[in-house]
């Protein structure tokens, strides 16, 4: 029988990569770290750590028993959830983690409709961005998180399932009356001349990415982490920007948006959820409703 604890201090050595940080995490000694590993080694009869110059790295086995130790984790907190719920006759309680637009676009509708339909539970909403925000679910301190990732499938997230949502593709806003505010749809390459307005700062990054396979460098008018902050700036004539569909402003007055053609970023939008046995109903309605949401949201083109 795997001991549970060993699982810990391993998810605490991969989380920290090394025994000595992981150590003081657990406070405790790097020797009874590794007398840990060790044993749990002898347990599985296979190695879970290999060591490197860059620290302390996973084996394949090691990574299965990782995502093991967050799903018991995740069990044992949503199963504590549950007894004191029980214990303590409390009022039904939602947490939801959500990025800002989708914040402000998909979830309004959706926890309308939820509320109406159960006054009684107690609902929390936490603005986080998705490297926080799916912590937060892994832990137990929010039920769900409606994030998002930029291109491709993401990585599967230790101890918890991801359901996407929608594609989430990015236009680029201009200032009405200029001259490129015509086009039906527009690529980085055309834009080297212009000046740029960021609303997110992984987005700015991306632009930088993309600019440079296009063979310019951008100039940047702002680094902003708001992208209603950043359509005002592009309504000022202050610059352009890139904006995913989503977090289009709905006021287009002295704005014209344009749809990005490839090459070009993507932003990707699910929701994240504990891996549990028996779901979370009111999780499982609330997906539901954002489902009929995304169904229900006017087309941009």
């Amino acid at each position: 029988m795997i001991d549970t604890r060993r699982l810990q201090i391993l998810a605490a050595v991969a989380q920290q990569g090394s025994f000595n940080r992981a150590a003081a995490e657990l406070r405790l000694t790097p020797s009874a770290v590794s007398q840990q590993i060790a044993a749990l080694e002898r347990t599985v009869g296979t190695p879970v750590v290999r060591r490197s110059t860059r620290g302390v790295e996973l084996t394949d086995a090691g990574r299965v028993l990782v995502e093991t130790a967050e799903s018991i984790t995740a069990e044992l907190l949503c199963a504590q959830a549950e007894i004191a719920k029980i214990t303590a006759a409390r009022v039904e309680r939602l947490t939801v983690a959500t990025f800002t637009s989708g914040g402000q676009r998909l979830l309004p509708p959706a926890l309308t409709r939820f509320t109406a339909a159960h006054p009684g539970v107690e609902l929390t909403v936490i603005e986080s961005e998705p490297e926080d925000s799916l912590g937060l679910v892994r832990t137990g301190a929010a039920d769900m998180a409606l994030s998002y990732h930029f291109d491709g499938p993401p990585p599967a997230p230790p101890g918890l399932t991801w359901t996407p949502l929608l594609d989430d593709p990015m236009w680029i806003v201009f200032p009405a009356g200029h001259p490129l505010a015509d086009r039906g749809s527009i690529t980085i390459a055309e834009l080297g001349a212009e000046r740029w307005v960021h609303g997110c700062l992984v987005v700015g990054d991306m632009l930088d990415h993309y600019a440079a396979m296009a063979g310019f460098e951008v100039r940047t008018s702002c680094r902003g982490t708001d992208y209603q902050f950043a359509q005002s700036l592009v309504r000022a004539g202050v610059g352009i920007s890139m904006i995913p569909e989503v977090a289009l402003t709905a006021d287009r007055s002295g704005l014209a948006a344009i749809r990005l053609a490839p090459p070009g970023p993507c932003r990707h939008v699910g929701v994240a959820t504990p891996r549990r046995r028996t779901p979370n109903p009111l999780v499982t309605e609330v997906m539901d409703l954002l489902g009929a949401t995304v169904t229900a949201l006017p087309s941009n083109a």
